[in-house]
């Protein structure tokens, strides 16, 4: 038995979808979503991801669409299904990611009743979702098909719209739940007979007025002093755009791993990746006082280098984001709502016209930058080369990934620890390697799940994390295997939190390895098996070598092992930052 208003307004809403741009969607199984997963997997321009676990099926759907850099729709039951998406969506808000978020419900009669598989789903996501509507019951009247792709197009319009992020219709629906699918009408819109949308949604891309660009040009080309900072950002426009800029000013660029500006066939002379090891050094963070501070993005990984802009509160603080409040320095001076690529081509193109571009050509301040730059790299180089005594140094992971992973693969990258040993020891090379990471909230679940989904995307996507981010996403495992992914995961394990031992905690002994470093013991090649990969543990770097390789020429699910010792690695890393300030000292 089927329902002709289910059947021609759920019809209408996912095609609606379809021809607003969206091309897939991740779907859990469940009962009360039946007619909108039934209607989706009919339509024939609409890519279905199946995705069992709830929480997994968001992070994949994250990755989906940090990959595209297009929205992507949730399709789930009712009840506690829906709770289980609250983490992604948390992070897809605070990194700016598309996602259309479809959650079936009870009808209102079976609400506060008692009946089975029922929460208050009603705004559930709060202030984490740009745009909630609870949907009408469907009805086949005109004027209710015209709802449903109206709202379709508002749903992919707000998602996709700067800043990017989530929208959550909830649906109520009645039994019967089945659709017609032999409906002559299933898909159809009378006012149209091609792949036209609905609503035509056009972004204008208006650029800054006359009179701030005169401003702006004539303020930055009268100072020296001045610092551009990338933090992450993913628009492949930006990398040249920006490097014009900066030649023009002479500026130095802070280039975040993913700012997208370290790997790639765009000029690095500019480029400063070893920030995050001199600006721990107090002369130098005195030394370099900077006059404005010009950052695009968000905030870098990079903590010295937070503390560095923090404590140079008399430059004047420029950012530069097309929508948002990303200020955590509390110090911007002024704030210029622009997308950073047009604002960059915009400004060159002044300048181009004012200065020629030589006025800062001998700059004693970008000299000195790159004087750092350079020494910096040598030590940090040496330091990741080199084969440690006392066990595996996670540093060297990063060094060794950047010499064998193949051109114009991506990189995903855990929280924690991983993310701020690229930081330090990624140098910039011209393989166009893409790097990605959700460091919106920062979390380290659903990292599994989210590398999962980029890599339905990015063929060598290369996994990076530690043990506890592991086990926090261990079902997300379960995508290699019902999409048939390709995804090569390393696992740095020194069994617990590593991060909690360079904190003020590991001064705890009595209590920091309960409450901190959790070391939970497990064995993840079970795991492997449980989930038809392959797994290998390496202890040398030319073990790794190997089984890295092995992993990319195989395809399918990899999972490499690096056992690391948590005390020996804090030694390692502690032990560079001496020797750079030495280095440096002598060199002054």
């Amino acid at each position: 038995m089927s329902n002709e208003g289910t059947t021609l307004y759920l019809g209408a809403f996912v095609d609606e979808l379809v021809r607003s741009g969206l091309k897939h969607m991740v779907v859990s199984p469940g009962s009360r979503s039946t007619p909108i997963a039934v209607l989706a997997a009919e339509h024939p321009d609409l890519k279905i991801w199946i995705q069992i676990d709830e929480r997994s099926a968001a992070f994949f759907a994250l990755g989906l669409a940090k990959s595209s850099r297009q929205p992507v729709a949730l399709l789930c039951t009712s009840g506690t299904a829906a709770a289980n998406y609250y983490p992604a969506i948390a992070e897809a808000n605070l990194s700016r990611v598309p996602l259309v978020v479809l959650t079936a419900d009870r009808p209102h009669e079976l609400r506060g009743v008692g009946a089975p598989q029922t929460i208050d789903q009603l705004g559930m996501y709060g202030s984490h979702a740009k745009w909630f509507m609870e949907m009408p019951l469907p009805e086949a009247a005109p004027a209710m098909l015209r709802h449903a792709r109206v709202t379709a197009s508002r749903a992919m319009m707000t998602a996709g719209t700067a800043p990017a992020g989530v929208v959550h219709l909830n649906f109520p629906l009645r039994e019967p739940l089945l659709p017609n699918l032999d409906h002559p009408q299933l898909f159809a819109d009378a006012r149209r007979d091609n792949s036209q949308a609905y609503t035509a949604v056009a972004e204008a891309q208006a650029g800054l007025s006359e009179a701030v660009l005169q401003q702006l040009a004539a303020e930055l080309s009268a100072t020296r002093k001045g610092l551009i900072v990338c933090g992450p950002h993913d628009d492949p426009r930006f990398a040249e755009r920006v490097i014009q800029l900066a030649e023009l000013l002479q500026y130095p660029i802070i280039a975040d791993p993913l700012s997208q500006l370290r790997s790639g066939a765009h000029s690095k002379r500019l480029i400063i990746d070893s920030y995050d090891a001199f600006l721990r050094i107090d002369s130098i963070v005195e030394e370099l006082q900077p006059d404005v501070l010009l950052r695009f993005g968000a905030m870098p990984v990079s903590k010295p280098l937070l503390l560095y802009m923090s404590k140079h509160e008399q430059a004047k603080h420029i950012v530069v984001d097309e929508a948002g409040w990303r200020d955590p320095t509390l110090l911007v001076a002024a704030r210029v709502m622009a997308e950073p690529a047009i604002f960059c081509e915009q400004l060159a193109a002044k300048l181009g016209q004012e200065r020629k571009g030589d006025a800062n050509a001998d700059s004693a301040w970008l000299k000195r930058w790159q004087q750092l730059q350079l020494s910096s790299q040598e030590v940090l180089t040496e330091a990741a080369a080199a084969e440690a005594a006392g066990g595996l140094f996670e540093g060297s992971v990063v060094y060794q990934l950047q010499q064998l992973m193949n051109r114009h693969s991506t990189l995903f990258v855990g929280n924690s620890m991983p993310i701020r040993d690229v930081d330090s020891f990624w140098r910039t090379d011209d393989k166009g390697i893409r790097m990605m990471a959700n460091r919106g909230a920062n979390g380290i679940d659903g990292l599994v799940s989210t590398a999962m989904g980029v890599s339905a995307m990015q063929r060598g996507t290369v996994l990076l994390l530690g043990d506890l981010s592991f086990y926090h996403d261990l079902n997300g495992l379960l995508g290699a295997k019902l999409h048939g992914l390709d995804l090569t995961i390393v696992i740095v394990n020194n069994d617990g939190g590593g991060i909690f031992s360079f904190l003020p905690q590991a001064q705890l002994p009595n209590h920091f390895e309960t409450l901190f470093g959790t070391p939970i013991g497990l064995d993840y090649e079970h795991a492997a098996k449980l989930y038809g990969g392959q797994f290998q543990r390496v202890y040398s770097w030319a073990q790794f070598q190997q089984a890295f390789q092995q992993a990319q020429a195989s395809g399918g699910l990899q999972m490499i092992e690096l056992p690391t010792d948590r005390a020996v690695n804090v030694e390692l890393h502690r032990s560079i930052w001496p020797k750079l300030a030495e280095r440096l000292a002598a060199e002054s």
